[in-house]
């Protein structure tokens, strides 16, 4: 069976902004680099990670173009796409498009709740806007309108909506949607599922966050996964669940980003009014990287 377009590792990409609001370039175009050298199958620039609840759109723009540019078409690299307005959405995506992007993560935000009819003409109007393979992503828990089955189901007949990850938590639902789409559209995992359990349903890979902080013992664990090795992908997933956990009980861009501070990558502080890692934290942090061999 030919493998999907996008499969594998794609490490949601954070977004270093200096004080003065510019990108950090240099500091991107580093760690894009070396997530390319460890092994990672994608790049996703702008995902939850990435903060793109609080960037500019030149601040959006920018970390696109350095990502494109580190990558180098080594990975293919899916940019996230979200607004409250699909005029917007459609806007970000074909710009994002003309720069050279691979694919889009569409998202949607909403202040007030959309129907499902509404959902769907976000989504489909992303997809009739572009060439690209759209990847969709669904996150009730910080989503005020979620993609219901019946909208996947509807989605998964426009043809470039290839891709789904969906952060609902419930491995069920994975189960319900992979039934749903009788094949036409691929499921990603979230960091906040085990990942070795979406691969085994059928999930082809995972677009998370961690990934930026672990992306050799991800790839690691991706491989045992694709070879049917589900001892040996255990074994890989039991410590990087450890991660996982820190990342749960605290917000995840500063603890991505307070951990490849202590890697070596000067990434900054999580965009105000967020927080940065308690001290408590950053050393929760530590010790789980230190026990996954990542520093």
């Amino acid at each position: 069976m030919t493998a999907p377009r996008f499969h594998g590792v794609f490490p949601y990409v954070v977004s270093p902004i200096r004080a003065s609001g510019e990108v950090d370039e240099p500091v991107l175009a580093r760690l894009c680099d070396d997530l390319v050298g460890a092994g990672v199958h994608g790049l996703s620039p702008l995902g939850s990670t990435g903060e793109f609840a609080y960037l500019s759109w030149p601040q959006r723009r920018r970390v696109v173009e350095v990502v494109i540019e580190a990558a180098a078409g080594r990975v293919p690299v899916v940019a996230g796409v979200a607004s409250t307005t699909t005029a917007d959405a459609v806007y970000q995506a074909r710009e994002l498009e003309r720069l050279g992007c691979d694919g889009i993560l569409a998202i949607l935000e909403a202040y007030f709740p959309i129907g499902d009819d509404g959902v769907h003409a976000y989504f489909e109007a992303i997809a009739d806007a572009v060439g690209l393979p759209i990847v969709l992503y669904t996150n009730p828990n910080f989503q005020r309108s979620d993609l219901t089955l019946p909208v996947i189901e509807r989605l998964s007949q426009i043809a470039n909506i290839g891709y789904i990850k969906d952060a609902s938590t419930n491995t069920g639902r994975l189960l319900s949607i992979m039934e749903r789409v009788e094949g036409r559209m691929q499921v990603f995992a979230a960091s906040s599922h085990v990942p070795a359990c979406v691969m085994l349903l059928g999930g082809v890979g995972w677009m998370a966050g961690p990934a930026c902080v672990a992306p050799r013992q991800s790839v690691a664990l991706y491989e045992h996964c694709r070879r049917g090795d589900w001892v040996a992908a255990m074994q890989a997933q039991r410590p990087l669940w450890r991660l996982n956990q820190a990342f749960a009980r605290h917000n995840l861009a500063a603890c991505i980003k307070g951990g490849l501070a202590l890697q070596g990558y000067p990434v900054g502080a999580p965009l105000p009014p967020q927080a940065p890692l308690s001290a408590s934290g950053i050393e929760e942090v530590r010790q789980a990287l230190l026990a996954i061999g990542a520093l």
